[in-house]
């Protein structure tokens, strides 16, 4: 580049118009290159590059005078991607935390519904009448057919299987708000 294009400062060299776009044309292509050896990604080394010759364009295309323009620009490029790749490393913590903490909140908010759940099963069984309540704790505890429960009891299976309807329609409508939690939690 010839210095007829500059206008020269003491510290900065002003590059006019029809420099700036030679200066572009120049070297926008080498520092891609270079742009991508360190971010391995076209579109963000591209980026990059654009953002450094913009930041030259918006402060009116002041370069300074002491080195080499390419050097300047190597350095202005590799600046801008070491910026970029920390602001990365911050996002990606930052997400990393948020789902941490939204499974760590998950957690906790299941645990506390399960133990609500479980809290009112307790109060919905001790609230069945007492045979009805032995005869669900019978099946549902202890695993017995109808007819071991109904000669247990001394009662007739019929009668056990009425027990047995009138404790889970009980049962159901009392834990009708906890149906939700209850799928979520076994099918996880």
């Amino acid at each position: 580049m010839n210095n007829e294009h500059l206008a020269v400062t003491p510290t900065k060299a002003r590059l006019n118009h029809q420099a700036f776009e030679q200066v572009f044309k120049d070297y926008f292509k080498a520092l891609h290159g270079y742009a991508m050896a360190i971010l391995k990604d076209s579109d963000e080394a591209e980026e990059m590059v654009q953002q450094v010759f913009f930041k030259l364009w918006d402060r009116g295309h002041l370069l300074p005078v002491e080195g080499s323009v390419a050097a300047y620009l190597y350095r202005a490029v590799h600046n801008e991607c070491m910026n970029y790749l920390r602001h990365q490393q911050v996002k990606q913590q930052h997400q990393l935390h948020v789902v941490h903490r939204m499974k760590n909140e998950h957690e906790q908010i299941a645990v506390s519904r399960a133990t609500e759940l479980e809290q009112q099963y307790r109060q919905a069984l001790n609230d069945l009448p007492e045979q009805c309540r032995t005869v669900f704790q019978l099946s549902r505890f202890e695993n017995l057919k109808y007819r071991e429960i109904a000669d247990k009891l001394d009662i007739s299976v019929k009668t056990v299987e009425n027990h047995m309807g009138k404790a889970l329609k009980l049962l159901r409508s009392r834990l009708a708000d906890f149906l939700t939690l209850l799928i979520l939690l076994f099918h996880q």
